[in-house]
C-alpha cells in the first residue's frame, strides 16, 4: 500500500484578485515526481503551499503527518526555490557551516551534505567562482536535515547537460531511501527522469502517472507532444 507523505487537498490561492490555484488537490508518495508546466502556470505557488511558505485562501495541506510549515517539519522537509539562497562570496564549507547553525543541526551533517551534492573536493572554493555551484549547495543546504521530503523548484535550470544528469541521478539516490522528491521543471525533456510525472496548466493538474501511462494514454511519442495533446483537447472542449 502507497503511504502519501504529503495531502492536498482543494488548494484554493488568490493572488492580484487572480486565481492562481482554483482548488488543486494532489497526493505525493516516496520516489521523485515531476511537476512539468509552462512558466506562470502555478508550479511555484504550489510548492510553496506544500512548505508552508504560501498563504491559502482555502484547502489543507498535511506533511509527513502535520500541518504544512509546522515547526517540527524545520529538519524533515528541504525546499529549494528558483532564487539562489546562498552566499555568493562564502566558500562551499562556509555557507553549509552557517546553514547547519540556522537549522541546528549537527556539524557532521555538512560533509555528508557536501559530499552527497559532489563538492567535496570543492568545499574551499568561493561558491560564485564554481560552476553550477548555487544550485547545488542550495541542494546541499536542504539535505542538513534528515529530508523525508524535498521540495525542488527547477533546481537544474541554467546548468549543463553533465550537471543536469548527475543531479537528477542523485534525486533518485535520495528516493531510493524511502523520500519524496517532488522537483518541478518547464523543461518537458526532464520529464522522462521521473517516477510520476505531474502536468500542469493554469494552476490545474491535467495528466497525473508515469512518463510512459500519460504518451500511451495520448498516442504521443514524447511528453512535449502529450501535453500539447492534452492542452489541444482541453481546447477543443470548451
Amino acid at each position: 500500500m502507497v503511504t502519501n507523505l504529503v495531502q492536498a487537498r482543494d488548494l484554493v490561492v488568490v493572488r492580484g484578485g487572480h486565481e492562481v490555484l482554483p482548488g488543486i488537490s494532489l497526493d505525493v508518495a516516496a520516489g521523485v515526481t515531476g511537476l512539468l508546466g509552462p512558466s506562470g502556470c502555478g508550479k511555484t505557488t504550489l510548492m510553496r503551499c506544500l512548505v508552508g511558505a504560501q498563504r491559502v485562501r482555502s484547502g489543507t495541506v498535511e506533511v509527513l503527518g502535520e500541518p504544512a510549515g509546522s515547526r517540527h517539519l524545520r529538519t524533515r522537509v528541504g525546499y529549494v526555490t528558483q532564487s539562489a539562497s546562498v552566499y555568493d562570496d562564502l566558500t562551499v564549507a562556509e555557507n553549509l557551516a552557517f546553514f547547519a547553525r540556522v537549522l541546528g543541526v549537527d556539524d557532521g551533517r555538512v560533509d555528508e551534505a557536501v559530499a552527497a551534492v559532489g563538492l567535496h573536493e570543492h568545499r574551499s572554493r568561493v561558491v560564485g567562482r564554481l560552476s553550477g555551484g548555487r544550485s547545488r549547495v542550495s541542494l546541499a543546504v536542504a539535505l542538513l536535515g534528515t529530508a523525508e521530503l524535498l521540495v525542488l523548484d527547477e533546481p537544474t535550470v541554467g546548468l549543463d547537460p553533465v550537471l543536469r544528469r548527475d543531479l537528477w541521478e542523485l534525486f533518485h539516490r535520495i528516493a531510493a531511501t524511502g523520500a519524496a522528491v517532488l522537483v518541478s521543471s518547464h523543461v518537458m525533456d526532464e520529464a522522462e527522469r521521473s517516477d510520476r510525472l505531474l502536468l500542469m496548466r493554469e494552476g490545474r493538474i491535467i495528466a497525473d502517472g508515469s512518463p510512459q501511462q500519460i504518451r500511451e494514454s495520448t498516442g504521443a511519442p514524447d511528453v512535449e507532444q502529450a501535453f500539447l495533446r492534452l492542452v489541444e483537447g482541453e481546447e477543443g472542449a470548451r
